[in-house]
């Protein structure tokens, strides 16, 4: 196995998806679905097979996957994709089966029926559905409750179902085109999502009869209730429709953006195209540029719709191209545009992930970084950052990068002792002080290179610290960010100047790595010292509580809830007497109350 499936093997989602095998010409090989990819993907890499699936593993250079809502989808999505790219190794999918649909014939007289073929015939259909045996229950079930013509020829006389009153016998008697559009109506909001309410009635119907020892009765409407649980699960994988249609989401993150399209054809979802790049403009300007130029070269290959996000611009596009564009609010079009921008989410954290573990480009843009500063390699990074809320409980951490890659054992945290207030300089000031007094107290080696999180003033604090107070001289960067809190600008020198370092560089997306990892450091760090004092605080009102029986109990007990359940009994453990302990446990309950 090649590194770079290895590596997309590990940050593979544990989500329901297709995935799509490809082998080293990029042919689709072999198409599966999986209620969690993660797992379903891995299995084939490991553990022992069967000859075919041998053979198919060896092929195997690259896959790529598509994330939907549930294992239902993907199981239409997989027939779709199969059918579509008709890989070599998917033998069992090849023939012309489809999955069924529920059908309300347009006639003058309807009637149900259960078809694998959509038409242009002004039907309506509903589905498809992945079990046809389940769609069969729900018709049947459909038939019992609304009277509409049950045979396909028109018979001479009322037949069986007129006399169960399952069929308003249009064979004999007159019914309007008003009665029937209602009971059409009826079921078609049934098959829209309506039925929950028909679950709700046959659940009751069901506990009725159990309760009257009517066993039988009751297993009938329990497996009434199961068909519609199986049948009537929400897909949006495909339309009834049969439109041409595209489908696009996009996602951001650390000022890269990540375009999924998905393709719709004949209302079949069968294809996919990712695109990600570093943006500069706003969110939703970028991404309509980017849909401008996607469509710019493909005027005569237009769908007939296009779905866009709510934040875009559908009305400028849809006069530009002529063609429908929506922003759909609400629905399964909306549920489509989400799952677009889900998978264009996850795409980006994949890319992400995979940069991260590229060995080989993280050291060089470790050595890269030192040539683009004019310093030496920067080995080892050590990153400062800062937290406090309006100045209260302020903290900083530090965090240490060897050679492009985190060394948590490294990791120091500090409680900002002689500064009060928001001041953002000053804890700066302070943590710097004592890290590197320290590490000369000790005889330790200096870092290569220090970051800083911030711009030109705590730059210039840190420095002067190490320059004027503790006469060291150590390469010292900042990063800045934008009004969005994205890392935007690495800064340099004396005095701190921009330095120009393109976004998509994997330098700069080592140092994104390195603030984002210092910021989540010191966040964690700030919210376990504010709880800790939280809890502190609330035992310190209690008198006779100091600092060390406080630290007893907790040490004990592990938490306030343990305290607060605890009995009269539990503290006397403690050497606390009961008058005592009643105190504790009753202000602690009241607090909770």
């Amino acid at each position: 196995m090649n590194s770079s499936l290895k590596d997309k093997l590990a940050v593979l989602p544990d989500k329901p998806g297709c995935y799509l095998m490809k082998n080293a010409s990029g042919e689709i090989i072999y198409v599966g679905k999986a209620k969690v990819l993660k797992n379903r993907v891995r299995s084939y890499f490991t553990g022992s097979h069967n000859g075919k699936t041998q053979l198919l593993v060896s092929e195997i250079v690259d896959f790529e996957y598509i994330v939907v809502s549930s294992p239902i989808e993907a199981l239409i999505l997989e027939c779709n994709l199969i059918k579509e790219h008709d890989p070599r190794y998917n033998v069992m999918l090849r023939d012309d089966k489809t999955y069924p649909y529920i059908k309300i014939t347009n006639e003058a007289q309807p009637r149900l029926e259960i078809t694998r073929k959509v038409l242009k015939d002004k039907a309506k259909y509903f589905g498809p559905y992945p079990n046809a045996g389940d769609a069969s229950e729900v018709k049947k079930l459909l038939d019992r409750l609304y009277p509409l013509r049950k045979c396909r020829n028109m018979p001479k006389q009322v037949c069986l179902y007129y006399h169960l009153g399952q069929c308003l016998a249009p064979c004999v008697y007159e019914v309007s085109a008003e009665e029937n559009q209602r009971l059409v109506d009826e079921i078609s909001r049934f098959l829209d999502g309506g039925h929950e309410e028909m679950k709700k009635t046959l659940t009751e119907k069901m506990l009725q009869a159990a309760e009257n020892m009517e066993f039988e009765r009751a297993k009938e409407y329990r497996d009434q209730i199961k068909s519609i649980e199986a049948v009537m699960e929400k897909q949006k994988i495909t339309f009834t429709d049969t439109v041409d249609r595209d489908i696009i989401g996009f996602a951001v993150e650390k000022g890269w953006m990540c375009i999924q399209v998905f393709y719709m054809r004949k209302g079949k979802m069968i294809e996919r195209q990712t695109t990600s790049f570093p943006y500069y403009g706003s969110e939703a300007e970028d991404f309509m540029s980017y849909v401008s130029q996607f469509y710019y070269d493909k005027q005569n290959a237009l769908p007939k719709e296009i779905l866009l996000p709510q934040e875009s611009e559908p009305e400028l596009l849809s006069e530009w191209l002529g063609i429908k564009v929506h922003a759909p609010k609400r629905g399964k079009k909306d549920e489509l545009v989400k799952m677009a921008s889900e998978n264009a989410r996850i795409a980006l954290q994949e890319k992400f992930a995979l940069m991260s573990k590229d060995d080989a480009r993280t050291v060089q843009a470790v050595h890269n970084l030192g040539h683009i500063l004019g310093i030496p390699v920067p080995h080892r990074i050590e990153a400062f950052d800062n937290s406090n809320i309006q100045g209260t409980e302020p903290v900083s951490a530090m965090i240490v990068f060897t050679d492009g890659r985190p060394d948590k054992k490294e990791y120091r945290k500090f409680k900002i002792k002689t500064v009060e207030g928001p001041d953002d300089y000053g804890s700066m000031r302070e943590v710097v002080r004592r890290r590197y007094s320290r590490l000369l107290k000790e005889n330790q080696p200096m870092p290569d290179l220090i970051v800083i999180d911030g711009g030109k003033g705590q730059i210039s604090a840190a420095m002067d610290v190490l320059e004027n107070e503790l006469g060291l001289y150590i390469p010292v960067c900042g990063l800045a960010k934008d009004e969005k809190h994205r890392t935007a600008q690495l800064m340099y020198g004396d005095p701190p100047e921009p330095v120009n370092l393109r976004r998509d560089s994997y330098e700069f997306y080592l140092l994104q790595r390195i603030q984002d990892e210092v910021h989540r450091f010191v966040i964690t760090f700030h919210r376990q010292s504010r709880t800790k004092t939280m809890l502190s605080s609330q035992l310190d009102e209690i008198p006779g509580i100091g600092e060390k029986r406080r630290k007893l109990l907790f040490s004990h007990f592990g938490s306030l809830k343990k305290m607060r359940e605890a009995t009269v009994e539990d503290f006397r453990q403690l050497g606390i007497g009961d008058k005592l302990a009643k105190e504790i446990i009753a202000h602690l309950r009241k607090l909770d109350a």
